[in-house]
């Protein structure tokens, strides 16, 4: 059997199989939510928070460092609230931090 290999793109991709499609739609979905509460957030943090997995009503926030999860821990039920008010199911947001490394 002779098999031809050839390069889809990511959209076709996701379009031909449903796992994809549905990897796609939460990654959608979370970046979604992201810009939906990025105005609650202060200025000055919202570059240190990132969109991160979603699970069902379960949302997780990645940070850049401590000091940014726990400021941001502060206002996590005004986020919430905000997401309900906006049709978002949300049972708790978690927070992750997600430190970078650096090379030496």
């Amino acid at each position: 059997m002779h098999r031809r290999h050839q390069a889809v793109s990511l959209q076709q991709a996701t379009q031909d199989s449903p796992a994809f499609a549905r990897l796609a739609e939460l990654v959608r979905e979370s970046s979604d939510r992201l810009k939906a509460v990025q105005p609650l957030l202060p200025e000055s943090l919202r570059a240190a928070v990132k969109a991160g997995p979603l699970d069902g009503a379960n949302w997780c926030l990645l940070v850049d460092s401590n000091a940014a999860a726990a400021k941001v821990r502060q206002l996590l039920p005004a986020l919430q609230s905000h997401l309900r008010s906006k049709g978002w199911e949300v049972n708790s947001i978690r927070l992750k931090v997600q430190m970078t490394r650096v090379a030496f």
